[in-house]
């Protein structure tokens, strides 16, 4: 089995989190994207546990080959993570000036897919931790023409059918079909593994293949953006914290009576 999962650095949440608070984030001159320069960037989460849950498959017995693919030629650290975790292939697609929105990223993920012996299962994360959108992966699964289930918690392989739980507000979902198809992961996986040291050193030497987007056949047309960001704005975050004093009873019924009255 081919898996292909999907990853993408992002501005690390907890430190972006931080500097609002703080109110230190600040947007750039063009007023669409943050000023990041001390800001530390790392894969996904969700990509994390998509590959999380590719490992699991391996572990479980399923004799595959796991390839991470990103879109950016600067992502060689978090790559060399995923190779670290256990992906066996690291792919970097260099856009150049090509600016794309999701629907652009669907296609040129699924070019290179097409491009390089295909995939039997491609996994993603639910979303991206910095645009919450969640459209790449259905746009990738409609460009290939794949069968897509979302919001995976457990994925499994047995007797030619993939399995996949689906965390819902209803409860469990358990659905089952055959490949290929694209699944979403979500943290309902559970938290994912941590590299070994004797497994980054070993990714040190892993070079991540660097594909040029010219050269993967796509009529450029095809990816002008039907999308485009034209501002985005930081709120402004303040944090008030009142401390209730008196007796256990006596601060219950006080929280009580804020509570109702809000």
């Amino acid at each position: 089995m081919r898996i292909v999962v999907c990853v993408k650095e992002v501005l690390d949440p907890a430190a972006v989190n931080n500097y609002a608070l703080a109110g230190g984030l600040k947007m750039s001159a063009d007023g669409r994207h943050p000023d990041v320069a001390a800001i530390p960037r790392l894969i996904n989460g969700y990509d994390e546990q998509a590959l999380e849950a590719a490992l699991r498959l391996r572990d479980a017995g399923v004799d595959c080959r796991i390839v991470a693919l990103t879109i950016g030629s600067d992502a060689t650290a978090m790559l060399k993570q995923c190779a670290a975790l256990g992906a066996d292939e690291i792919v970097a697609i260099d856009p150049g000036a090509t600016v794309l929105d999701t629907t652009g990223v669907a296609r040129v993920l699924a070019a290179w897919i097409r491009n390089n012996g295909g995939a039997d299962l491609v996994l993603c994360g639910r979303q991206a931790s910095d645009d919450d959108q969640g459209v790449v992966p259905l746009a990738l699964a409609e460009t290939l023409g794949h069968a897509v289930t979302t919001l995976a918690r457990d994925v499994s392989f047995a007797d030619g059918l993939l399995t996949v739980t689906r965390a819902t507000p209803e409860g469990d979902e358990v659905v089952r079909g055959k490949l290929p198809a694209v699944v979403t992961v979500s943290n309902e996986l559970g938290a994912p593994r941590f590299p070994t040291a004797k497994a980054k050193m070993a990714a040190r030497k892993m070079n991540a293949e660097i594909v040029p987007i010219d050269g993967l056949g796509i009529d450029t047309a095809a990816l002008t953006p039907q999308i485009e960001l034209q501002r985005q704005v930081v709120p402004q975050v303040q944090g008030n914290c009142e401390f209730i004093t008196g007796s256990p009873a006596e601060i219950a019924q006080t929280l009580m009576a804020r509570i109702r009255a809000a």
